[in-house]
């Protein structure tokens, strides 16, 4: 039987290995904004689109209106201007060119929208308020009020700019976001969980051993991945609300690996090889198989489940090479998507549902590719440049792919809007990173 090459690459370190609870945040949010306000709505997909310049002055304090650059709201604004220009479509006005005022001229400046930000501090408790106000029209937009503790200071702050990135676009940011990975920053390859701004990284798994292929849940709170600690390649699932147990759900013989959720998060699609070759199964959140899905078509691998649950694309090399296939759920019926390159896989899709992004074998090196699962000759490359791109991942709001970017001895979690544009480091943290997975957040 042809090794599928997919197979080798994942499991090649494997080979060489071998031989906090989160925080619950309780925020009390409000909104206000003058009668007959509209949401802006911009198409930020377009080719040509240019960024909206926002300029995002020092937050003030309520109780000391007067005192810029004091207290906290010189980093709230930062960190605002920052979870903002996440998003790709907006560029901040430098706070160097009007030395961070409220009184600035912002027309002059070619400024489009002012987001005017205040907070007040009592105790322990703090209330942080921000006006989206627009330049050329002379009026406010909208606005919103946050209550919380002072410990939160930074989830208001990012709650605010998803809530302005709605005003925007019509769907929530994704600034409070979060990312799985893989890193071997401790020596071993284990599972980390980190935000998307990387203010905040977090150790999952604390092995010692070879971990991989971690996958959320889809309400974010569950994550299921594949470790070789036991001796064995055997499924696990963790609550990320502790930081203390972790629960095996397959410890079958041979591989038992990358499963991925049903949208009702009540069931999996893994690789089971307890029976010679890896096939897929269908198995419940206690690991009992449900069904067969495939058998004695070579290698299957890499599951992703469609968002309406119908389909799930896979990795097969039953041709002879590593192809994507789509699989019907309810009829078992399976069609082939990918006939272009000699390696298409590791597919992923979007939350959208009309999209695959998936990783394809170019003139010797791994690129991230989208296409239309119902017109594969869509397909599109999206990565550019040297070095290898692998593992996509798409963002939860679908505008944005994740994946890992190897360039000499260094490998790291990037992002590129879904046509190709921005793409950038995520975040600077020690070691190697792998296999992102990227959420929602949680609540």
């Amino acid at each position: 039987m042809l090794i599928n090459t997919i197979v080798m690459r994942l499991l090649k370190t494997i080979y060489t290995s071998l031989f906090t609870a989160a925080l619950s945040l309780v925020l009390l949010a409000g909104s206000f904004c003058p009668a007959g306000a509209e949401r802006v709505y911009l198409d930020i997909t377009a080719q040509d689109v240019r960024k909206v310049v926002v300029a995002v002055p020092t937050f003030s304090d309520t109780d000391s209106p007067d005192v810029a650059g004091k207290g906290p709201g010189k980093s709230m604004a930062a960190l605002l201007a920052r979870g903002l220009e996440f998003h790709g479509f907006i560029q901040i006005l430098d706070p160097a060119r009007y030395d961070g005022r409220r009184d600035a001229d912002w027309s002059a400046m070619g400024v489009d929208y002012v987001i005017m930000g205040s907070y007040e501090q009592n105790g322990s408790g703090l209330r942080i308020e921000g006006r989206l106000l627009d330049v050329a029209e002379d009026k406010m937009i909208t606005g919103r009020r946050y209550r919380g503790k002072v410990k939160q200071q930074d989830d208001m702050v990012l709650r605010l700019c998803d809530a302005i990135i709605e005003v925007f676009t019509g769907e929530a940011g994704i600034s409070r976001s979060r990312l799985a990975f893989v890193s071997d920053a401790t020596g071993r390859k284990e599972v980390y969980l980190s935000d998307a701004l990387g203010l905040s990284t977090r150790q999952v798994t604390r092995h010692k051993h070879l971990t991989v292929s971690p996958r959320f849940s889809p309400d974010g709170n569950f994550l299921a991945y594949s470790s070789y600690h036991s001796g064995n390649q055997s499924l696990y699932i963790t609550d990320l609300r502790q930081n203390e147990v972790t629960q095996a759900i397959s410890r079958r013989k041979g591989l038992n690996l990358a499963p991925a959720w049903s949208p009702d998060g009540k069931k999996m699609v893994v690789t089971l090889s307890k029976d010679g070759s890896p096939d897929l199964y269908l198995i419940d959140r206690q690991g009992n198989i449900i069904k067969r899905l495939t058998s004695k078509a070579g290698i299957n691998v890499s599951p992703s489940w469609s968002p309406d649950g119908r389909s799930i694309a896979f990795v097969s090399d039953r041709s002879g090479s590593p192809q994507i296939y789509l699989m019907d759920m309810k009829a078992g019926t399976t069609k082939r998507l990918t006939f272009d390159g000699r390696e298409n896989t590791e597919p992923d899709w979007s939350p959208k549902g009309d999209q695959l992004a998936f990783t394809r074998l170019v003139d010797g090196h791994y690129h991230v590719f989208t296409m239309d699962p119902d017109n594969p000759s869509s397909a599109r490359q999206i990565t550019s440049g040297w070095g290898e791109f692998e593992s996509p991942t798409w963002s939860p709001d679908g505008k944005q792919i994740g994946f890992s970017r190897r360039r000499n001895n260094r490998q790291q979690i990037c992002s590129v809007l879904k046509d190709g544009r921005n793409m950038r480091v995520l975040f600077d943290v020690p070691g190697n990173q792998s296999y992102p997975q990227w959420v929602a957040p949680a609540n």
